[in-house]
């Protein structure tokens, strides 16, 4: 069960980092997020999706 469950945060890291890298932010701010979903595997996406990606620039 937990295999299953460090696979789930895997895939949805993998999806959100891809979702980063297609958007139309700076380099930095990519690179950034990128770090921060990394290091926050299970809270990182959340940031991303809460903050980062209502912050259209």
């Amino acid at each position: 069960m937990i295999r299953l469950l460090g696979i789930l945060v895997l895939i949805l890291d993998a999806i959100v980092i891809f979702d980063i890298i297609r958007g139309t932010k700076d380099t930095e701010k990519k690179v950034l997020w990128i770090v921060v979903v990394f290091f926050l595997p299970l809270l990182g996406p959340l940031l991303y999706y809460v903050i980062g990606k209502s912050n259209n620039e």
